[in-house]
Formats: structure tokens, sequence, C-alpha cells
């Protein structure tokens, strides 16, 4: 082997994995606490997710029942996103792009300048320990809806955010209905990401990349069904910020044996492992590294390769 990682992973040993340096690119600061710190602080158990949901909207469907009720507000969002962060420090991410969705501007009487002061807090108080770069963050359903997406634009000049990122079901919009806004941030020096290929097909990956300039695709999974797609994306060093337990949980693969990673590492496509809403997925990146090795999907070296790839 030929790391302390690789060495780890082959061992079994996850107090050695969590001790190694890891990034986590895909983090949503509402759903990233440990369930089980948010039932300590709630003082009540929360419902545990089915091991199957039928895609985003049986993840919804979940969370309106078991999660929405408690944490609607801004001292719950404000809670989250302190002990995400924790948690990630302690399971040795060092590196941690950490999305704010705008829709907590409508929980926090000061709006925007609320969001702004939290995202900037979390990035002071751990600096030295944890590189938490805040990321602004928005569902494609937010588009139709002024006060938010003004919110997003200011939140682009606000210095605060590094990124940006679009979610929640490809078809609600058109990326075309939000180039301005993507042209914008790039403007300000912010990275573009946007999820896309976790349910849609590799075409469409391609085409919303070209289109809002993406320099990063949060899953993008789909991806693999096109042989001329991931050349595309290799040869453009495009990287897709892979969360391979809830693709499995929410029907976008099979199975983790059979996780497209394998085909689109395969390819030469820049992959990295990434947590997706720990409080509902149940899984570190810890947990995603040693899963990936368990099931055979990589080996322990390449999946050192792909963490220590994550840092660039």
């Amino acid at each position: 082997m030929s790391s302390a990682f690789a060495e780890a992973l082959a061992a079994g040993d996850f107090a050695a994995v969590r001790r190694a340096a890891k990034a986590d690119l895909h983090s949503h600061s509402y759903f990233a606490a440990p369930i089980a710190d948010v039932e300590q602080w709630l003082g009540r158990a929360i419902d545990r997710p089915p091991p199957r949901m039928d895609g985003l909207d049986g993840m919804r469907a979940y969370s309106r029942q078991a999660i929405s009720p408690y944490m609607d507000n801004w001292t719950a969002f404000e809670f989250v996103a302190g002990a995400a962060v924790r948690h990630a420090q302690s399971d040795g991410v060092v590196l941690l792009e950490a999305s704010f969705d705008i829709w907590a501007v409508r929980h926090h009487p000061d709006g925007l300048r609320g969001l702004t002061a939290l995202a900037a807090s979390l990035e002071s108080q751990f600096r030295g320990q944890v590189d938490v770069r805040p990321e602004v963050g928005f569902s494609r359903s937010y588009v139709s809806k002024d006060d938010l997406m003004t919110s997003v634009w200011e939140a682009i000049e606000s210095g605060v955010f590094r990124s940006i990122d679009m979610y929640a079901f490809e078809g609600d919009c058109d990326p075309e209905a939000v180039q301005d806004l993507y042209e914008h941030a790039r403007s300000h020096g912010l990275k573009l990401k946007a999820h896309v290929g976790e349910f849609g097909g590799a075409d469409e990956v391609k085409r919303t990349v070209e289109i809002l300039q993406l320099d990063e695709v949060q899953h993008g999974i789909a991806a693999a069904e096109s042989t001329a797609v991931m050349h595309w994306l290799a040869d453009n060093q495009i990287r897709l910020n892979v969360c391979p337990t809830s693709n499995v949980m929410l029907g976008a693969a099979a199975d983790l044996a059979s996780h497209p990673i394998r085909t689109l590492y395969d390819h030469g496509v820049d992959v990295t492992i990434n947590s997706d809403d720990l409080m509902i997925f149940g899984q570190s990146v810890s947990d995603e590294y040693l899963n990936l090795y368990r099931a055979g999907v990589c080996t322990a070296d390449e999946l050192e390769e792909i963490r220590i790839r994550s840092f660039r």
C-alpha cells in the first residue's frame, strides 16, 4: 500500500480513515448534521428514513413528515450549520464547501445579512482547523420567486460566498433561465456548480455544463451512460462531486457495487467522494470511502488518489 490512508482502508481501520485529511465538496448545511446531534438538541426522536426512497419525491416526503416540523426555522438552521462543521472536523474533513440555502433569508429578521453573518462566522470560527468555504445554494423551484432570487444576486456580491450551486428537480427550470445569474457569479470569482445528472441523462449534464460554464457538477453520474460525454468531461477537466449512498437510497444507482463512479473513474473523469444530507443518508465522507472499498468498487490506492485529487 502506498499510504497510511490506503492501509487504513485495507485494514478496515475506521478510526485511521477518519484521521486522514479529506475534502467534502457537497454539503447542504440544512441537512448536514448527524441526526443523533439534532435529536439531542431537540430533546426528541426523529423517525429514520426508509432504506430506499422514490427519488427526490420520496426524500421530500420523508423530510416533510419527519424533519421539517422541527427544523423549518432560523434557530434550527443555525444549530445544524454549526453542528455540521463540527462533525466534519471530527471526520477529518479539512476542506468543506458548505452550501447555505437562500431560503433561510425568510427565517431571519435581517434576511440576507443574517445568512451572510452566519456563513462568515463559521468560516472564522473554524479557521485553521477546517477550511470552511461558504456556498450560496438555491433550488430550481426558487427561480420564479423574485425575493429569493434577488437575495441570490446580492449574496454573490456580498464577498462571503465562494461558490454557487443550483439543485432539486432538473425539470423545474432550464439552465438558460439562470445563465445571467451564473455569469454574474463568475464575474465575482465564484466557483460555479449545479446539480445535474443525478436522475437526468448524460446529454443534459453536458448541456448544463456548457450553458452555465460550470466548473463542477454535483452528482453527474448519468454521464456514465455516454462514453462521448465522459471523454468530454475529462478533456474539459469538469469535476463530478459524487455522493454514493444518496444515489443508492434515492434510486439513481441500483446498488453500491455497481455505482457509476467506477465507470467514470475508468474513463478519466475527475470524481470526488462526498457526503450528502448526513441527517438523512447517515454516511460521513469517511463512511463513503470505506463503503466503496468494501463493495469492491475501487481499490485502496484508487481511493487514495481520489482523496488527494479532491484538494486540487
